[in-house]
């Protein structure tokens, strides 16, 4: 049905909630995530930020996060980083994005690349692989010396891609990319971590089923953003779908994924799991983290909560190898 909004008399001819609507002038509003803190001194963690543009005419950037640690010749752990938000929805500033990566770099002793991709839909897919790849491809460079934290005080030993819901997707398919680009021989990929990652599939599952509207949404929301896509089991969103490339051809030596028990996209990162561990991939599967009562990104929206704090310890006990 189409509805029309008094405040600017434009007509929504989409209704993509809870991630935009898109208007009959071609213009969205994206419904989440809207704010933009900069880059600081936490007050809380001591952890010290700052922004780098990357490639001035296409605005990729990243945030660096640089915990507050005494011995200034400590090498620590690089993690890049991958927002979520539906590839359309925040960006590195975003405040739920910005506090939780200063715990996170506090808690692991982490040194934390944020990627900053464009959005879609003004920036459609496979946008966002591109430059999370131009942001790694970066954010290694460094390694010989350029930018002064990560010449300085990154160990690329030990070198981590990590990401939530979207950004868990990104973060899978630069792992796939890694394994097949040889990237493995610059440096070391220690480990990849996927927080509620958002991957789907036409063959839905019975917890699937008993949400037909979000389901709707989220078949829509993956052609809006690739509108060139194959569908639901496009490899991209679909890692284990028909067309997917092996999961034994991951990049990195270890996986961790993430689960929330009340998310749609719940039984997604469970078969993902089950399908890296059967994969014959010679890497670890270090565990199937579920937090049975919690919904999608619930750690974000309310980092204070018990559960929060666990998902936040599990994740800085992965970077550190435990």
């Amino acid at each position: 049905m189409e509805t029309t909004t008094s405040q600017n008399a434009k007509t929504v001819i989409d209704d993509l909630s809870p991630f935009f609507l898109v208007y009959d002038d071609g213009t969205i509003e994206r419904l989440l995530a809207n704010d933009s803190v900069p880059p600081s001194l936490d007050p809380l963690t001591a952890v010290t930020s700052k922004d780098v543009l990357l490639c001035p005419n296409s605005d990729i950037s990243a945030r660096l996060y640089l915990p507050n640690i005494s011995n200034p010749s400590h090498k620590l752990p690089l993690l890049i980083y991958v927002h979520g938000g539906g590839f359309c929805l925040s960006t590195t500033s975003s405040s739920i994005y910005h506090n939780y990566l200063n715990r996170l770099s506090s808690a692991a002793h982490a040194l934390i690349v944020s990627v900053n991709y464009r959005r879609a839909p003004e920036h459609l897919l496979p946008t966002a692989y591109e430059d999370s790849w131009a942001v790694i491809q970066w954010a290694i460079s460094q390694k010989d010396g350029g930018e002064p934290w990560l010449a300085g005080r990154a160990d690329f030993e030990k070198v981590f891609l990590a990401g939530d819901s979207a950004g868990a997707n990104i973060a899978h398919n630069l792992a796939m990319r890694a394994g097949k680009s040889g990237l493995g021989r610059a440096v070391r990929i220690t480990g990849l971590a996927l927080v509620h990652p958002y991957f789907w599939g036409s063959d839905s599952t019975e917890f699937e089923l008993a949400d037909p509207r979000m389901k709707t949404v989220m078949d829509r929301v993956w052609v809006f953003v690739n509108p060139n896509s194959v569908g639901s089991d496009d490899p991209l969103i679909n890692p284990i779908g028909p067309g997917a490339q092996s999961l034994a051809g991951l990049g990195c030596e270890r996986v961790l994924v993430c689960v929330a028990g009340k998310d749609t996209l719940r039984d997604r990162g469970r078969m993902y799991y089950e399908a890296v561990a059967k994969s014959g991939w010679g890497g670890e599967v270090s565990g199937l983290v579920e937090m049975v009562d919690e919904g999608h990104c619930f750690h974000l929206f309310d980092p204070n909560r018990e559960n929060s704090e666990i998902m936040l310890k599990r994740l800085a006990s992965f970077i550190n190898g435990h």
